[in-house]
């Protein structure tokens, strides 16, 4: 059975930055509970389109992005108390500039798993920003058992969306500050 598990954030930072920060998977590490211990162990990158260049130069954001086709080692503790670390490889399925990027699990803890990573720049109260969605749709394994254990996968995911939320404004105030000083 699909389950789906949604969210948004909006954040006071240009939308080519907001995709860059996310199009980048050495990122992956900051945004995720510091608990889980996420790390990149490899990764094979494939080129994205073309990159649009913005007029203004400011908005002219340099980083390494994922593009179709790219796939991502990773590794993390899912459970705290159990001292084994789980390994996950995504591959990036879907890409558009300043818009979108999903990625799918090739191997992993799940039967199917698939986020898509959205941005879109809105303006709040007069300020400049970009609107973040996630979506993700995924299937737990084991049948009957791995349906009960949606509980906890669920309460996990909205735990470390909620830690996203809270320091992704400040990784992403440090993200801006360092691309201007490589302008």
């Amino acid at each position: 059975m699909v389950q789906r598990f949604e969210t948004s954030q909006w954040v006071p930072f240009p939308v080519e930055l907001v995709f860059a920060f996310f199009a980048s998977p050495t990122n992956l590490p900051h945004i995720m509970p510091r608990r889980l211990d996420t790390k990149i162990e490899d990764a094979r990158i494939q080129p994205p389109p073309p990159r649009p260049e913005p007029a203004d130069p400011a908005r002219r954001f340099r980083s390494i992005a994922a593009g179709v086709g790219s796939e991502i080692l990773v590794s993390f503790f899912s459970i705290t108390w159990v001292p084994r670390r789980v390994s996950w490889i995504a591959r990036i399925t879907e890409f558009v500039w300043n818009n979108h990027f999903c990625d799918e699990q090739v191997r992993g803890p799940f039967k199917a798993f698939r986020h898509c990573h959205g941005v879109k720049a809105e303006v709040r109260e007069g300020v400049e920003g970009t609107l973040v969605t996630d979506s993700i749709a995924y299937e737990m394994p084991f049948g009957v058992v791995g349906r009960m254990a949606g509980f906890f996968v669920r309460r996990n995911m909205e735990k470390s969306f909620a830690y996203r939320q809270e320091r992704l404004p400040e990784i992403l105030g440090t993200a801006a500050r360092q691309a201007v000083r490589r302008a």
